[in-house]
């Protein structure tokens, strides 16, 4: 079983409309209303490829009884605590130009009671669960350093931990040696304080992270593909071009890539294409954390991997 963690989830609220002027009206053409955070991305990208997954985290007041009904739609095992605190929303206005603005609530605060409450949902997952997926925010009451807890929890019971997250919740959470981390070029930079400017800097950082005991290092380029590393191996990673229609969620897609690929067992290679394809599919779809699987098969025989 693959399990998701969203400890900071919203609702997602986009809004398509012509332009935004301060002071005056604004009338959407279109509003779209999804079950957010990045993990819940990942996990709605997971039973779009055919696999199952426990989604869990914290849920609370009418936002959060919206997500649980989502999640029923789409046949994700619920195993969020719910507690007294509210959900949060998050804004995403597009105009015409395709800017988006987006205004992200902080979410509620999480009581002690219920961080234990899930840290016994957590023991159970963790024992019906081969991989783990983190994703995302630590709401108000959470700790920096809960993600290296419970990756090292994880590691305990030989799952494999999939972080993605940013900040010092990242920097905490490679401590705890996660299988995998999905960092983009600021994140590397703030993880060692070295500059970025070119491959070979990169390559650099994912030895000195390898080092510290993470096994697979995917960092996206955007449309330029990714540089991994993996057990001390490095792959440059080039993706077809493609026509963006809402790039937010892509990185989400890649993770979902990559957790089920290796559910499934896939080698190095094939997981790489596999995760890479899901991160362009999404790019192609208007809805946040979504992707066909036709369109990820072709772009997958698309993808050129070389080893460095």
């Amino acid at each position: 079983m693959i399990a998701t963690i969203t400890f900071n989830p919203a609702i997602d609220k986009r809004y398509i409309l012509d332009e935004i002027v301060k002071g005056e009206v604004a009338r959407a053409k279109k509003v779209q209303n999804t079950a957010g955070g990045k993990g819940l991305n990942v996990s709605r990208v997971i039973r779009l490829l055919g696999e199952e997954v426990t989604a869990t985290g914290f849920l609370g007041g009418y936002s959060g009884e919206f997500i649980s009904d989502k999640l029923l739609e789409l046949k994700i095992k619920d195993k969020f605590v719910k507690i007294k605190g509210e959900t949060r929303s998050c804004l995403a206005i597009i105009t015409k130009d395709l800017t988006q603005t987006e205004i992200l609530e902080p979410g509620p605060i999480v009581e002690e009671n219920e961080i234990e409450r899930w840290g016994e949902a957590y023991d159970e997952i963790l024992n019906n669960s081969s991989i783990v997926c983190a994703s995302g925010s630590l709401p108000k009451g959470i700790m920096s350093s809960t993600y290296k807890e419970i990756i090292e929890k994880a590691n305990l019971k030989g799952v494999k931990f999939l972080l993605d997250a940013s900040g010092e919740a990242l920097i905490q959470g490679i401590q705890g040696k996660p299988f995998f981390i999905k960092p983009n070029i600021d994140e590397l930079k703030m993880i060692t304080g070295e500059s970025v400017n070119n491959d070979n800097d990169i390559i650099k950082i994912i030895d000195k992270i390898h080092s510290s005991g993470v096994e697979f290092i995917f960092v996206s380029l955007g449309s330029k593909g990714s540089l991994i590393g993996y057990k001390g191996k490095k792959y440059r990673v080039q993706v077809p071009t493609i026509k963006a229609v809402n790039p937010v969620g892509s990185g989400d897609s890649t993770v979902a890539g990559v957790a089920v690929a290796l559910h499934r067992g896939y080698n190095i290679e094939d997981t790489i294409a596999f995760a890479s394809a899901c991160g362009t599919a999404n790019a192609m779809e208007e809805q946040t954390g979504y992707v066909n699987l036709d369109i990820v098969n072709k772009i997958k025989a698309e993808i050129k991997i070389n080893m460095l």
